[in-house]
């Protein structure tokens, strides 16, 4: 059976069963959600207006959450970099003389990112989305204190790479949260205001507000609780789950299960492994221009660490200009289609920002030479986890689990390779060997554009 098959259900009377979601290149359409019939001992939703539903949850409620993730979303990967301008501070107070271990303190907190999404998709999958994400922020900002309080690199290292595992709590759940939330016609406005991080709040304050003001996302899990208390009240233990056939499972095989999926759709699944290797390789380059600011602009231009701070605002700039390019909006038949204009704004930076810093330009030229990059990564950054979102409905947190993990591992290793590949092709060849890789990269999403569904129906594993 294929997986497409084994999601939307390998026979008529499953159809019946589950909620069919039918993905094409021009348009995405969805089939009414599974109801209960409890004569034949299937639990599912009241009806299609149950106010249980998360896609029926009041807006107020949607747009809270969205605007919590947003919030959270912001803060964990700019804890990921805050490190970056303050490099060589951190290695007089620390007396650390080597780079590696220097450009370590930053790259090691996405080792963490690696780690946190394959314990954290599972668990959400089986416990729901919202107590799994309050732990994974908790967790995030006990290790963050940490962080303050290291009297050592050692420390610091350590408490990067745990701060990391919480932080990818809300890069890994985000986009399935609103995907529980918004029907397939209104998520790519959804996750564009989930990425555009619009408020800088402290970590533990927004931690707090998710548990008090949101209501559980998961569909799969909220009927699981619902089939656990109808089998109480009634006294039918035959009752099942409308989504999953493994509540006969024991909770172990299930979290074993879910444990492995992550890792199984990156390494069978063309469509997970390719689009998360194209978004591993630009923000392992994000990574790596971060570590190489400072350097560029404190000696060739002799810019204080303060100023140098406010370089990376130029990524940032990008980010919201990508963002709004499309009024925020990517409807389904456009998500992929959209990339590969994006992608095309990827070179351009790592071309002008590699030879204006080689050529010693003037640091304006520099600067303004970010803001391109930043600009087509949250347009590949969007279309690309929607679409995840929507090819793998059921195993969502699964789809994106698997991206964050082979994005993070890049992105923490790739940097790493910024000394020795400067020092032999220096800052021009150097950034441009990087440029024409984004440029083999471009058509990717088309290819995926035209024979993504093709590719899904023919994928013959089980998840």
């Amino acid at each position: 059976m294929s997986n497409y098959e084994a999601q939307n259900g390998a026979s008529s009377k499953r159809k019946s069963t589950f909620a069919c979601w039918k993905t094409s290149t021009t348009r995405l359409r969805y089939e009414p959600l599974p109801t209960s019939n409890l004569a034949e001992g299937i639990v599912g939703w009241d009806s299609q207006d149950d106010n249980a539903m998360p896609f029926n949850f009041p807006q107020r409620d949607k747009w809270t959450w969205v605007g919590l993730l947003s919030a959270m979303t912001l803060l964990t990967p700019f804890a990921s970099s805050i490190l970056s301008p303050a490099i060589t501070t951190l290695d007089k107070e620390f007396n650390n003389d080597n780079a590696i271990v220097g450009s370590m303190t930053v790259s090691i907190y996405l080792l963490g990112y690696v780690v946190g999404p394959v314990i954290i998709a599972p668990l959400s999958e089986i416990y729901g989305r919202k107590p799994v994400l309050t732990a994974a922020n908790a967790f995030f900002c006990v290790w963050q204190i940490g962080c303050a309080l290291a009297p050592n690199i050692e420390t610091l290292v350590i408490s990067r790479f745990f701060s990391g595992v919480g932080g990818a709590g809300c890069l890994t759940l985000g986009g399935v949260i609103v995907g529980d939330l918004f029907r397939p016609d209104q998520r790519g406005l959804g996750i564009g205001v989930w990425n555009l991080g619009p408020l800088l709040v402290a970590s533990s304050v927004v931690t707090i507000l998710i548990q008090v003001l949101t209501k559980e996302t998961s569909h799969r899990a909220l009927i699981h609780r619902k089939t656990i208390l109808l089998r109480r009240e009634l006294g039918q233990s035959s009752l099942r789950s409308c989504y999953e056939d493994s509540n006969r499972q024991s909770t172990s095989r299930v979290l074993l299960t879910g444990l492995i999926r992550p890792l199984k759709m990156l390494v069978l699944s063309p469509i997970v492994f390719l689009l998360s290797l194209y978004i591993a390789f630009v923000f392992g380059v994000v990574y790596l221009l971060y570590t190489t600011i400072p350097t560029v602009f404190e000696e060739t231009y002799g810019f204080d660490v303060n100023l140098t701070g406010l370089v990376y605002l130029s990524l940032g700039l990008g980010n919201i200009l990508g963002w709004i390019a499309n009024d925020g909006r990517f409807e389904p038949e456009m998500r992929l289609t959209t990339s590969i204009y994006f992608g095309a704004f990827l070179p351009v930076t790592l071309f002008w920002y590699g030879w204006s810093a080689a050529t010693a330009t003037h640091w304006s030229s520099t600067l303004l030479s970010l803001i391109p990059y930043g600009f087509g990564i949250m347009g590949l950054f969007l279309p690309i986890t929607t679409y995840l979102v929507d090819s793998y409905p059921m195993y969502s947190a699964s789809a994106i689990a698997a991206n964050i993990i082979l994005r993070s591992t890049v992105g923490a290793f790739l940097p790493l390779a910024g000394p020795p590949l400067y020092d032999s092709l220096g800052l021009g060849w150097g950034n441009s060997l990087l440029g024409f890789i984004c440029v083999a990269l471009i058509p990717l999403p088309i290819v995926f554009q035209k024979f993504g569904a093709r590719l899904r129906k023919s994928e013959r594993f089980k998840l």
